[in-house]
């Protein structure tokens, strides 16, 4: 299986700005793996070609608003609001809270943010 077109080509290209619906375990980490290595991969090449990040801070910007949305997906497949994401704004316990919850198996019945998805 292809990890990388599923879990992040297909994320990038259909669900963009998708605040909607829900979000497996599986499909934020490797979102998330995915984002990671690509960003370390042009920290480097801009260090070699640049000095400076630039290639890496355009990506990162590009991948924000997906990273946020899926964020707010995985929020859903737990029950929980996508207001909740705010935690990350407090500092190192929201961040602690979030890691957890984005940890925890997600409900496998139908909630109010949609169908579950098993996988």
């Amino acid at each position: 299986m292809n990890y990388f077109n599923t879990y992040f080509v297909d994320v990038l290209k259909n669900q963009y700005a998708d605040f909607n619906g829900r979000a497996i375990r599986s499909q934020f980490w490797y979102f998330v793996l995915f984002s990671f290595i690509i960003s370390f991969v042009l920290g480097i090449v801009d260090g070699m070609l640049f000095g400076r990040q630039i290639l890496s801070m355009i990506f990162n910007l590009a991948v924000l608003i997906p990273s946020i949305a899926i964020a707010v997906r995985r929020l859903h497949d737990l029950g929980k609001t996508g207001w909740w994401y705010l935690l990350i704004f407090v500092p190192l316990i929201g961040i602690i809270v979030l890691i957890v919850w984005f940890c925890i198996k997600g409900q496998t019945t139908k909630n109010q943010y949609g169908d579950a998805i098993l996988k």
